[in-house]
């Protein structure tokens, strides 16, 4: 089964080798028809810690690497 990759923003590099990272999906409503903007929050590896506030990334899945982090940051 292919690794999901996901495209977000990274909103937080204060944690070491860690980014998070918000992912914003748009879909429209079964009823109202009406465009939606959801977002969700991941915790990404970021190995060298190189990735600031404000970057765009790519993450992918992964195996867990602590408690919260299941993704790691492929790019920028």
């Amino acid at each position: 089964m292919p690794k999901r990759i996901l495209t977000g923003t990274v909103t937080s590099d204060k944690n070491e080798q860690t980014v998070t990272v918000i992912v914003e999906r748009r879909y429209k409503h079964p009823l109202l028809h009406k465009t939606i903007r959801s977002s969700k929050k991941y915790r990404a590896h970021d190995a060298k810690n190189e990735f600031k506030i404000g970057d765009q990334v790519r993450i992918q899945e992964c195996a867990p690497i602590s408690k919260t982090k299941r993704w790691e940051v492929i790019s920028a």
